[in-house]
C-alpha cells in the first residue's frame, strides 16, 4: 500500500470514529505502527488532523475533510451517477454545479459527453453557441472545464474554503443573482424526509440554496451513504427538488418517502 492510499485510509477512518489508535489502526493497514506514526505526523503537519498521545483526533476546524481525501469514498457509484446526470442535459443547456466530489464527478461526464462539440440531441437545432454552459462556484470544477473549448464557464466570485474548494460569500451570491440556469445539480452531505438536503457548512448550504432558486430543475446527486444523515445546515426541502439521483443501496423506504414528498428518484 503506497503512502497515498495508507493517508485517504487513516483519514477515513478518522472522519468515520473521530479519532484513531496507532495499534489499530497499524493492525488495520497491515504496517507497522512506526509507520503509522509517521503518517500521522506527517498529515498533522498538514492540519488534517490533531495528533494525541497513542493517536490522533479530528481536527477542530477541519470536520469536513479536504476534497482530495474524499475522492476516493464510493468512487464506482459516484461515476454511474455522473454519467447519469450527463444524459440528462440536453444540448446548449446552462448548468449550475456546485462543490463536491460527484458534482466533480458530473462535471468530468459532461465534458465528455459534449467533447465533440455538440452532442445533438434527435431533431434538435444547430446553434453557433457553445455546446453547453456551465455556472459553479466551485474552483476545481471551473479548472477541468476551462480547457475544453465547446464548454462555456462561467465562475462565481467569493472567498475559497480550502476543505471543498467552493467560493462564498457577498461576491458569489451577486454573481447568481445575475444569472438564469436550466438545471442545476447538487451535490449535499445529508438527505433527510423530513428536513430536507443539507450541507455540513452553512456558509455553503445558502449558496447552493441560491443555485437551487435560479434554476428550473433541480437535481440532487449522492451515494446512497447518505440518505437518512443530517448534517448542521438546511439547503431546501424536497418540495424544490425534481430528481435525486442515487445508487442501487439505497433502501426501499427511503425511495417510498422521497416518492412521496415529490421527488423523482433515479438508481443506477
Amino acid at each position: 500500500m503506497s503512502k497515498h492510499e495508507r493517508w485517504n485510509t487513516l483519514l477515513e477512518l478518522l472522519a468515520a470514529s473521530g479519532k484513531l489508535e496507532v495499534e489499530e489502526a497499524a493492525t488495520t493497514l497491515d504496517v507497522s505502527a512506526a509507520t503509522i506514526r509517521r503518517d500521522l505526523d506527517e498529515l498533522a503537519e498538514q492540519q488534517l488532523l490533531v495528533r494525541t498521545r497513542g493517536g490522533a483526533v479530528v481536527h477542530g476546524v477541519s470536520y469536513e475533510l479536504p476534497l482530495r481525501y474524499k475522492s476516493t469514498r464510493h468512487a464506482p457509484e459516484k461515476r454511474r451517477i455522473a454519467e447519469a446526470v450527463a444524459d440528462l442535459v440536453a444540448p446548449g443547456e446552462v448548468v449550475g454545479l456546485n462543490g463536491g466530489t460527484t458534482t466533480t464527478e458530473v462535471a468530468r461526464a459532461l465534458a465528455l459527453r459534449f467533447a465533440s462539440g455538440r452532442a445533438e440531441a434527435p431533431g434538435a437545432a444547430i446553434s453557433a453557441g457553445p455546446a453547453l454552459t456551465v455556472v459553479t462556484n466551485a474552483l476545481n470544477i471551473a479548472g477541468e472545464l476551462a480547457v475544453r473549448p465547446q464548454i462555456k464557464i462561467v465562475t462565481t466570485g467569493g472567498v475559497a474554503r480550502p476543505q471543498t474548494y467552493e467560493l462564498v460569500g457577498p461576491l458569489t451570491v451577486g454573481v447568481l443573482n445575475e444569472v438564469v440556469l436550466d438545471v442545476v445539480v447538487l451535490g449535499v452531505d445529508g438527505v433527510d424526509p423530513e428536513l430536507g438536503v443539507m450541507a455540513h457548512q452553512e456558509d455553503e448550504a445558502s449558496i447552493s440554496r441560491l443555485f437551487a432558486e435560479r434554476a428550473s430543475r433541480v437535481v440532487v446527486v449522492t451515494d446512497s451513504s447518505k440518505m437518512g444523515r443530517r448534517a448542521f445546515a438546511r439547503i431546501c426541502g424536497l418540495d424544490r427538488i425534481d430528481l435525486l439521483v442515487t445508487d442501487a443501496g439505497i433502501a426501499q423506504e427511503a425511495v417510498a418517502q422521497l416518492t412521496e414528498a415529490g421527488v423523482k428518484v433515479l438508481t443506477v
